[in-house]
């Protein structure tokens, strides 16, 4: 409650003061009064007009902290703090000048690009940002970036894609023949582009020859670093002297588990689905022509889905005005090539 004694002093000691410094007293007196009657029954609130009293009159006098009874001074000097964010707040929203907002467009692509290269910071975002033609500051970048809750690592996809030009796979599939002997195909086939790089054709698939059959898809410094295979009996002793010469190392499938050797075990079931499964194999030279005609197909005209619907030889898009539309068959017309020629 209000210090009738605290008042009784200040009213001795004001005879002593300025006049201005004692009519600015009394003022306060006779507000905190008035905030008295009012809140007679409640607890004391003060009012917007209030604090607007108090703000002011600690501006223009410097002894009103004698003078405060019912509220404390630290009460004041927030008040004051609130009316200055308050009062410039004001005073910003009203300008009319300054930066332009950034386009939502150009605020979805900063944080896609974000999103897509976690490894990239905003002045790498901010200099693609300038070269599609957009004109806005670095610091507006990083604040649309979406920041990542931990340290950004590649994805497996990207890591695979990255290491796939240096891996190869070998495998072998069996083809009967009219007579029924079984007849032997070694592939090798690369990750990156899904390219047969080297096949042949035997009856009798030993270590010596499946160790020739290597120098001959690798020669000179051809050689990829790593060569993933499965643990057949053909694929040990000479075969892996043959690669430490190289400088390839082996990449062994566990037991029973092609589905680790799957670019080599997809193209295996490719040529059964797409030739062999369609035609009577007469014996190993026809065998081997059969599979270097497919593989003519294969490389430069089958599209295949791995690819985004692109051939391991890249294969262009033809304009819609090229021409007409002719078809060019392809192992005695099991398979058809699709082209524009101008006429």
């Amino acid at each position: 409650m209000f210090n009738m004694f605290s008042i009784f002093l200040l009213g001795i000691t004001s005879t002593f003061r300025s006049r201005v410094s004692l009519q600015l007293e009394i003022l306060s007196l006779r507000h905190q009064i008035v905030v008295l009657q009012r809140n007679q029954k409640q607890k004391i609130i003060a009012r917007r007009q209030d604090r607007i009293f108090w703000v002011w009159l600690s501006r223009i006098w410097p002894n009103w902290q004698n003078a405060l009874m019912i509220f404390k001074p630290s009460t004041v000097l927030k008040w004051h703090r609130e009316g200055f964010r308050l009062y410039w707040k004001w005073k910003s929203s009203k300008r009319s000048g300054g930066r332009k907002s950034v386009p939502k467009d150009v605020r979805d692509l900063i944080k896609r690009m974000s999103l897509e290269n976690p490894l990239w910071g905003a002045p790498r975002i901010h200099g693609e940002l300038m070269k599609l033609g957009y004109s806005l500051a670095q610091s507006s970048v990083s604040r649309y970036m979406v920041k990542p809750k931990k340290h950004p690592s590649q994805t497996w996809k990207t890591f695979l894609k990255n290491h796939a030009s240096q891996i190869v796979a070998m495998d072998f599939f069996t083809v009967p023949d009219i007579s029924f002997k079984v007849l032997y195909v070694l592939i090798f086939i690369n990750h990156d582009r899904r390219k047969i790089i080297h096949f042949n054709v035997t009856t009798n698939p030993t270590a010596s020859w499946v160790a020739q059959q290597i120098r001959e898809a690798f020669p000179w410094d051809t050689a990829p670093r790593f060569l993933l295979h499965d643990r057949d009996p053909a694929f040990q002793a000479e075969c892996r002297t043959t690669l430490r010469a190289m400088g390839t190392e082996e990449v062994i499938t566990a037991p029973a588990s092609p589905w680790q050797n799957p670019y080599a075990e997809r193209v295996i079931g490719s040529v059964r689905r797409d030739v062999l499964d369609h035609i009577i194999t007469l014996n190993e030279e026809h065998l081997r022509q059969t599979l270097a005609k497919y593989f003519i197909y294969y490389h430069g005209f089958r599209t295949h889905l791995g690819l985004k619907k692109d051939c391991p030889d890249h294969r262009p898009v033809q304009p819609t005005d090229a021409g007409k539309i002719v078809a060019i068959p392809h192992l005695g017309g099991l398979h058809h090539q699709y082209q524009r020629k101008a006429a």
